[in-house]
């Protein structure tokens, strides 16, 4: 779905009063959108570009300069990157007032040439490939998050303590339940909707406080960017209401995990290329391939799906995130659940990923992986059946970012369709945030070893 304003409906706002500012921004690696806030006026005369310090694209989750990046270091001066605006990512945003938003490619300074691991250059080059295969992309995500009573303020002065969830139980599907939560989840659902993002619907979801919202289907690089804008747009209406919401893949070992399940198919002359109806469960041969390159590099591709050490303790049995990278149909504790079977809308869902994945290298690995299958004939095997947890013969989704980084690292197909420079980058930041997890004395341990070690 495009967005919802064009740049001569912008001047127009803009000369009327309506509109004011206009945020430019980036996605960085973490996924959160970064930028600047524009006076309207300013923007429209200078529309083309912005620059932005090329350290926005090698930042830990503290926005610290880490070091041992080939692209930006202290040795180079940490220079500019050009932010050129994509103006068919224009839109206002409803929960701001007088405020419209556009997103940006991230181009170096000298030769505007994409820079090779910026998000959107990433995710756009494997939707180019598969252009050139015959195929659109289509893509859409589910966002899990939790919902707490008191603010980010609140909760960061305290040092984040146990937060209050607005419900206080588990408020899966239950209309009571999440009554409560209605006014932030109304004004979530509209206000993106008025922003041009598609909102179907919302739902409690599996523990105290846990919420789910859910847009409509568009193209892989629309879904990314709504993706993202659901994340900002989700935290700032939380916040106007005085609450606080959470996108970790696991806030509290006691909860269940926040997931983001990637809805996956590829169309060819405006129809679904997964479905055939002659073949078993409607699923074509193209369909079969991409599924067997996505479970032959499940293990490599992980770490752009759970890219911190928090993403691994959603990995648990009992709570709906997988835990084997196998399919099925319409099983839920598979890693790629198979939905729709025997119909058109027949697609792959991958449920490995957590609400803290970046949406633009999650979709990218993912199409790697499957256009690799259909380019090798993949075979996708057996589907399996019943309780996956229990299953030992099944292939294992990796339990730690360390093994998942190190697939990442030695992978000959993410080398070759990401760039063995991109595929270093990012392993240079799954390195980082191993090494400081393990520089940090958690509550666990000293709650454990304070008295009795």
């Amino acid at each position: 779905m495009p967005a919802n304003l064009t740049f001569d409906a912008l001047k127009a706002e803009v000369a009327s009063g309506d509109i004011d500012t206009v945020i430019v921004c980036l996605v960085d690696m973490q996924g959160r959108m970064q930028g600047k806030r524009f006076h309207a006026a300013h923007f429209i005369e200078n529309a083309d570009e912005t620059h932005c310090c090329n350290y926005l694209l090698a930042t830990d989750m503290e926005m610290a300069t880490v070091q041992g990046y080939k692209a930006t270091s202290w040795e180079q001066g940490y220079g500019d990157y050009v932010m050129r605006p994509d103006m068919t990512t224009l839109r206002r945003l409803a929960w701001l007032e007088g405020t419209a938003m556009v997103m940006c490619d991230v181009l170096d300074h000298h030769t505007h040439q994409p820079i090779p691991h910026a998000p959107r250059s990433i995710l756009k080059a494997q939707i180019e490939r598969a252009r050139a295969m015959g195929f659109e992309p289509m893509m859409a995500t589910e966002l899990e998050f939790y919902l707490f009573e008191e603010s980010f303020p609140e909760l960061f002065d305290a040092g984040y303590p146990d937060p209050t969830p607005i419900a206080r139980y588990n408020v899966d599907y239950g209309l009571f339940g999440t009554a409560r939560d209605e006014p932030i989840l109304r004004a979530i659902r509209n206000d993106l909707y008025a922003s041009g993002i598609p909102i179907e619907c919302s739902k409690g979801e599996a523990d105290a406080g846990q919420q789910e919202v859910n847009a409509k289907y568009s193209d892989a690089m629309d879904t990314a960017d709504m993706h993202c804008i659901i994340k900002h747009g989700t935290k700032e209406i939380a916040q106007a209401h005085g609450a606080s919401a959470t996108f970790m893949a696991k806030y509290d070992h006691r909860r269940a995990g926040s997931s983001s399940h990637i809805h996956q198919s590829l169309w060819s002359d405006g129809k679904n290329a997964f479905y055939d109806p002659s073949a078993p469960h409607g699923m074509s041969g193209v369909m079969r391939h991409f599924l067997g390159g996505q479970l032959a590099f499940a293990r490599e591709i992980t770490a752009f799906l759970a890219p911190n050490i928090n993403s691994y303790k959603r990995f648990c049995v009992g709570m709906f995130a997988p835990t084997k990278a196998v399919w099925s149909r319409d099983n839920r504790t598979a890693g790629f659940r198979i939905c729709a079977e025997g119909t058109q809308a027949v697609r792959v869902e991958c449920r490995i990923g957590g609400a803290d994945l970046n949406p633009y290298l999650a979709c990218a690995a993912l199409l790697a992986a499957g256009l690799e299958g259909i380019e090798q004939m993949s075979d996708a095997g057996a589907e399996f059946s019943g309780d996956l947890y229990a299953q030992t013969e099944a292939a294992s989704v990796p339990p730690t970012l360390e093994e998942a980084a190190e697939a990442m690292k030695d992978s000959e197909m993410l080398n070759a369709a990401f760039g063995a420079e991109v595929i270093e980058h990012y392993y240079r930041a799954a390195r980082h945030e191993i090494e400081q997890s393990r520089a940090v004395v958690t509550d666990w341990e000293r709650q454990r070893g304070f008295e009795r070690a």
